[in-house]
């Protein structure tokens, strides 16, 4: 079956040519780096600490060691070029927090509500939504939080993207937005399904909205560009979280997006939680990842 490429612009805001693999050595510093601050807005109070848009500080409570726990991860893989738009779920399909994936949606229902009122994205908007995807700032994403309308918000573009097991974190705590594998595979079916496609289902978002965030996630900071990459051997885009519990010491690692492999494109979300460190996590969801594109592979 034939697939057109997702298209890339050549023009402002997304001119730079999307990474096509991970740099070497990426691994070994990602590895060695701690992750993150407390977020008072976004992730506020003892439930969680928040990923911040850089591995490389430590959180309010890296010096704990973690609970020991038994981690929980859910796959699920969607063959954009396979006719059967079922996708394939491993693991069982339940609620997670997304941590940072939550940011594709929030930056999904900004310019959703854009297109509804007619206007292009402020320059103040621009410069978060780069900010929130390219980098994982925190900052930006609660400012665009606040700008979306929150939790009711987000889940009204939610009705209207195809999402039905996503609730929306209380208040400013975006990073605990509960979502399912199945849902954030709706949500990325709304991103990258190209209207060339037999997927294509008619997304509420135009192509240059679904253009703009598909870009954006092809250049994702070079620390940060672990997790369903792993499945590639060409293309991706993608969007991790990472966050820490601070009443257990526990981590959720989620990676979500589109891969390459050999001929065809997949979308791939992998949720984990109970996790006692975050680069056991980032192998576990690698793994599940490169699993879950392989068994399609083979069903395909």
């Amino acid at each position: 079956m034939s697939y057109r490429p997702n298209p890339r612009p050549t023009t402002p805001p997304a001119s730079t040519p999307p990474r096509r693999s991970r740099p070497a050595g990426l691994r070994a510093a990602l590895l060695t780096g701690a992750v993150s601050t407390l977020l008072a807005v976004a992730v506020a109070g003892p439930a969680a600490a928040a990923d911040a848009g850089t591995p490389g500080s430590s959180t309010a409570g890296s010096t704990r060691t973690a609970t020991t726990g038994k981690a929980r991860l859910t796959t699920a893989v969607l063959d954009l070029d396979h006719p059967a738009l079922a996708p394939q779920v491993r693991g069982k399909d339940v609620p997670y927090d997304t941590a940072s994936i939550i940011k594709v949606d929030i930056l999904a229902t900004l310019l959703l509500q854009a297109q509804d009122a007619g206007r292009g994205l402020t320059q103040q908007e621009l410069t978060w939504a780069t900010a929130m995807i390219e980098h994982s700032d925190n900052d930006a994403a609660s400012a665009l939080w606040r700008r979306i309308g929150q939790a009711p918000g987000l889940e009204a573009a939610n009705k209207r993207l195809g999402l039905s097991s996503t609730v929306g974190g209380a208040a400013g705590r975006w990073g605990l937005t509960q979502t399912t594998a199945t849902d954030q595979i709706r949500l990325l079916h709304a991103v990258f399904a190209d209207g060339g496609t037999s997927s294509a289902s008619g997304s509420a978002l135009t192509e240059a909205s679904r253009t703009y965030i598909r870009t954006l996630m092809t250049r994702v900071a070079t620390g940060q560009s672990w997790g369903v990459s792993a499945a590639s051997d060409a293309g991706w885009a993608l969007k991790n979280g990472w966050l820490q519990r601070t009443t257990t010491g526990l981590w959720d690692i989620n990676s979500v997006g589109e891969v390459t492999s050999g001929t065809h494109h997949y979308l791939v979300a992998v949720l984990s939680d109970g996790n006692t460190s975050m680069a056991g996590g980032i192998a576990a969801v690698e793994r599940a990842a490169r699993t879950a594109v392989s068994s399609a592979q083979a069903a395909g």
